[in-house]
Formats: C-alpha cells, sequence, structure tokens
C-alpha cells in the first residue's frame, strides 16, 4: 500500500501539509523557504506562496528547477503545471531587472526586450527616465532610485539594485580585543556569515538587505560587526527608549567607540554624533496629522554610511518612504520573522533590499545558541459573567473581554506556583488586566507610562536575580535583554499578531547558564474568538517547529492536569 505524499499543491500557490506525515518537517522545512504559513486549523497546514516569498528564495540563491523539482517529489497529485510555471516566472524575474551605475549614469538594465515593452507602457515609470530608452537599457532619474523599485515590485517585477553605495563619513571603529568584562571579543560563525552575506567578504563591497536570525541569537552584534567593517558614520533605528540604552550599552563594551562618539536621539535627548542610536517613534512624532515629520530631517543630518534598521518588521510608514529617499546609503534590517501584519512585504523586499542571511530557530536551538522551548496553550473556561458578557457585547468588544477573563489570574498564580524561583515574565495587552493582576500578587509592573529610566531599573533587578517575576505590558515585546528569563506566561495579546508571539517566546529563548529548557504558556479562553486568534499568533512558531500542546484549565486546580492534545 503506497502511504500519500505529505503536501497538496493547488494552482493558485496555496499549498496543504499533512503534520502526521512522517516526512513533516523534512516538507516543513523546504514550505519555509518558498512559501508562508496561512493557517492550521488542525492537522493540515495552509501555507501560501507568494511573489515575495518566491523573490527572497532566488535572492538567497536558490533555484526555480531545484524548488519545482522537489515540491513536486513531495506533493501527492503533483505540482499543477500553473504553479511550476508561477514559480519559475517569479524566481526567473529576480535578476532580470537591474539598476546599475554606467557612466556615471543611474541605468535601469533588462534582459528581455518584452519586460522594456510592458514597462513603457506605465506612465509613471516613464516619468522618472531620462534620456532615450533603448530595447534593453534606460536611464534613470537618481531621484527616482528607490521609488522605481518600490513601483515596480508592487507590479510583479523586482529590481537587483547593483548601482553602488557611497561610503558616508569615515569614522575608525573596530572590536575591543577584550571587552570591558573582560572577555575576548569575537563573533560567532553564524554572525560573521550573516555579515559577508549583506556585505561581500572583501572590503564591503555588497550592498543592503535583511538578516534573520531567531530572538536572542545576538543581531546587535551583527549590526556592530557590519558598522566596524564599513568604518562609517551610522544611524540606528530601534523600537524603544530601552532598546536604544541597549544599543549604546554594547557598543561602548565591546567596541572602540567613545561615549563622545555615540549619541541618542529620542523624545528625552537629541544629541547627532557619528553613530546615533533614536527610536521609530520619535521619528514619526508630529504634532498633528497636517504637519510634517520633523525629526525625519535627521536622515539629512549627517552623511551616514549606513543605516541599522533593528525589527525591521516594525517599519513605520513614514520611515519607508525617507528610505525610499536613501537608497545610495547601505542598510541593514534586522529582525527575528519577516513578517509583516500590514502587508507591506513587498515594500521591504524593495527599499531595504532582499533576505540576505536567515538561520532556522531549531538549528540554533540543536547548536546550543538559543535554548529549548516548550509551548503550552492553556485553554480557561470563562465565569458565568463574563461568559453573559462576552455573549451579549458586540463582536468588536469580545476580544478584550476574552483576554480580560478573570480567571486568568487563578492560572497565573498556578504556574507562578509551578515555577517557584525561576525567572518569569507576565506579559499582556491590556493596562487595566495588568495592574489588576500586579495589585492582586504584589508583583512589579513595567508599562509604556514608565520612564525609561525606571523601567531599566527594574529590568536590571531582574537580570541580577533580586526580582524573580515582572508584570510586563507589550513594551517588552522587543528589544528587550533579558538573558535569564526562563518562563514567559502571556495573558492576553493584539489579536492574531504573529510577530507579537514570536518575540514574546523570544523574550525567553537566552541559553541559560543552569541549562533548564524556557516554558512559553499563552492562556486563551475556552470557547471564544481568543481560540482562533491563537491558531493565527502561532503560525510563525509552527513553522519554525514550535508545536503547542493544548491543556484544559480544571477547576479547581491545574496541578493534576496534562496536556490533553497538540496542535
Amino acid at each position: 500500500m503506497n502511504i500519500p505524499l505529505p503536501l497538496w499543491a493547488q494552482s493558485d500557490g496555496t499549498i496543504l501539509l499533512d503534520e502526521r506525515h512522517p516526512e513533516y518537517e523534512e516538507a516543513r522545512n523546504l514550505l519555509r523557504t518558498v512559501a508562508e504559513l496561512h493557517k492550521r486549523p488542525g492537522a493540515v497546514h495552509t501555507y501560501r506562496i507568494t511573489p515575495v516569498t518566491l523573490w527572497n528564495a532566488a535572492a538567497s540563491g536558490l533555484r526555480s528547477a531545484d524548488i519545482v523539482e522537489r515540491l513536486g517529489a513531495m506533493s501527492s497529485s503533483g505540482l499543477p503545471r500553473a504553479l511550476e510555471e508561477e514559480i519559475r516566472k517569479q524566481m526567473n524575474r529576480y535578476g532580470q531587472i537591474r539598476l546599475q551605475t554606467i557612466a556615471g549614469e543611474l541605468v535601469l538594465t533588462i534582459e528581455q526586450p518584452e519586460i522594456m515593452e510592458q514597462i513603457l507602457q506605465w506612465e509613471d515609470i516613464v516619468s522618472v527616465l531620462s534620456g532615450t530608452s533603448s530595447s534593453t537599457r534606460a536611464s534613470v532619474k537618481p531621484s527616482a532610485r528607490g521609488w522605481i523599485k518600490r513601483e515596480l515590485a508592487a507590479r510583479g517585477y523586482p529590481v537587483k539594485d547593483e548601482a553602488g553605495f557611497h561610503s558616508g563619513n569615515a569614522l575608525e571603529v573596530s572590536f575591543l580585543s577584550v571587552s570591558d568584562s573582560g572577555r575576548q571579543v569575537v563573533l560567532r560563525d553564524y554572525q560573521a556569515d550573516a555579515v559577508d552575506a549583506l556585505l561581500g567578504k572583501e572590503n564591503g563591497s555588497g550592498g543592503s538587505g535583511v538578516v534573520v536570525l531567531p530572538c536572542g541569537a545576538g543581531k546587535t552584534w551583527v549590526g556592530m560587526a557590519a558598522l566596524a567593517r564599513l568604518k562609517c558614520d551610522t544611524l540606528i533605528l530601534t523600537p524603544n527608549g530601552v532598546s536604544v540604552s541597549q544599543w549604546i550599552s554594547e557598543l561602548l563594551r565591546h567596541t572602540t567607540l567613545t561615549e563622545e562618539e555615540v549619541g541618542e536621539y529620542t523624545g528625552q535627548t537629541k544629541n547627532v554624533r557619528p553613530v546615533t542610536v533614536a527610536t521609530y517613534q520619535i521619528l514619526t512624532h508630529r504634532r498633528s496629522k497636517v504637519e510634517d515629520y520633523p525629526h525625519l530631517e535627521l536622515f539629512g543630518n549627517r552623511d551616514w554610511g549606513l543605516i541599522i534598521y533593528d525589527e525591521v518588521h516594525l517599519l513605520p510608514a513614514p520611515v519607508f518612504r525617507i528610505t525610499a529617499d536613501i537608497q545610495a546609503t547601505r542598510r541593514l534590517g534586522l529582525t527575528a520573522t519577516l513578517v509583516r501584519e500590514d502587508g507591506r512585504e513587498s515594500d521591504a523586499f524593495a527599499l531595504i533590499g532582499p533576505k540576505q542571511y536567515e538561520i532556522p530557530w531549531k538549528t540554533m536551538e540543536e547548536g546550543g545558541w538559543i535554548a529549548k522551548a516548550a509551548c503550552t496553550e492553556v485553554r480557561v473556561p470563562l465565569d458565568p459573567r463574563t461568559a453573559k458578557s462576552y455573549s451579549e457585547a458586540p463582536k468588536r468588544n469580545r476580544h478584550r473581554i476574552a483576554g480580560e477573563n478573570p480567571r486568568k489570574a487563578e492560572v497565573v498564580k498556578a504556574l507562578l506556583k509551578r515555577h517557584s524561583g525561576l525567572p518569569t515574565l507576565v506579559i499582556g495587552q491590556y493596562l487595566d488586566q495588568l495592574h489588576e493582576l500586579a495589585r492582586e500578587l504584589s508583583l512589579p509592573l513595567i508599562t509604556g507610562e514608565m520612564p525609561n529610566r525606571n523601567r531599566k531599573q527594574l529590568f536590571d533587578s531582574f537580570n541580577r536575580g533580586e526580582i524573580d517575576v515582572l508584570l510586563v505590558s507589550k513594551v517588552a515585546n522587543f528589544a528587550v535583554d533579558l538573558p535569564d528569563a526562563s518562563v514567559a506566561i502571556q495573558v492576553s495579546g493584539s489579536y492574531g499578531s504573529r510577530q507579537e508571539e514570536a518575540q514574546r517566546l523570544g523574550r525567553i529563548l537566552r541559553p541559560k547558564k543552569s541549562g533548564n529548557e524556557a516554558t512559553f504558556y499563552s492562556l486563551v479562553s475556552e470557547g471564544t474568538d481568543e481560540v482562533e486568534f491563537s491558531r493565527n499568533r502561532g503560525r510563525f512558531l509552527l513553522e519554525q517547529g514550535y508545536p503547542y500542546t493544548v491543556d484544559r484549565w480544571m477547576l479547581p486546580r491545574m496541578e493534576d492536569q496534562h496536556p490533553s492534545e497538540g496542535r
């Protein structure tokens, strides 16, 4: 009897994967390179192949013929001809259109004349061309370098940018041989490989793009290494003030940069120096919706040779717009996931650059670079009063009612008892819920309302072991260094955000001195829309190889319960 193959491929780019199949992991690892997980209602997971996933695959060096062959060999009904043609078309398009500098001019060069014919039919594209166009070449106005890449990508034509970059102001900087902690400063192999993939192995000859590494894998070190390689004035953009402080601390600890050479540009301090670290929030701050963004002038305050976008998947729209104007500056995007909830993957590809380097989370775990982790979804029933409120509420209000389920406090207490003594984060979306937990459990709470100085003091106390448990709002989702945290309890979240789920697990993935594994709990109200949102939230982590065990909370105590099903 023949065993069916693990995949079913459809003409529209939808691919179904059965997690019960013996070849599930091999098939999932293949799909990670060319598709994104769309939904997973049960044992059969739905992936989608998109132009951007195929362009990134091509940019990483994969060949369309190999992808077609491997997908076909694992698909029960074979690969539909329409899908095979789409894979070949999209992957082969990457590299057919190039931006180059020829005789001092910015030139669009195209391998196939019929593509040029198509481009010349778009009046807005023609408006940024200059001079006479041939069947394979057209000059482009220098100011339109980013714009034309974004517009062509939006129409299904990725542009490979080979026009070169300016060096920016020179800056003498290198890694210290020994850090101020007394340890030798050495990049891990994968960090060095990431820098080589971005810049090329010699003379910083490469360009721009995105490096994808798991939380806790040392993305900051990749940024510092790129800075040390290029030796130029550098602008670093981060999600929040705590991250600004951490970047500055790491730069001063591990490189030859001095305090006079590193500046902070935030709501509190605005020092522009050879290396300046700023937040996305300050760049996009303005007094009213009709005014310009006054702080975007930071991009032109110095001759930056490198701009680093930390947590690039969070890049806000105004920064995309200014990034389109600075394509001659090298750009490095750092992230744990290319997932964007706003659907702007095409813009990120065009304006920051293609994915230059990625390493799977489980590969990092196997190498001991991040901690092993177990993920559990705890289903918590609503009490009768909350259930009535939920059923009577408008649909738009139900998610919050489910998220603030009062019985989740009982689960938090039980889990804190179970993991007593281990550094634990309790993470939530709703401030009222967190304040109530803080009062009920007598725990310190960090929210966006707290000044950065006070947040840092609490984070430092947690890292020193003076505090075992911290309650944190979504301000701790990104770029917070808590290396010893080993347990995370998520009491509520932002609907179905895959980014947020991945980042919250990432808070506990640093390798543990004690050798303990990381444990991640997501508390979900049974019988509510939180169940479906939870499935969406966990899609990225499932794709990375982190299955969730589902544990149903049984009153009055959880200690006797065991995982009842997996997902």
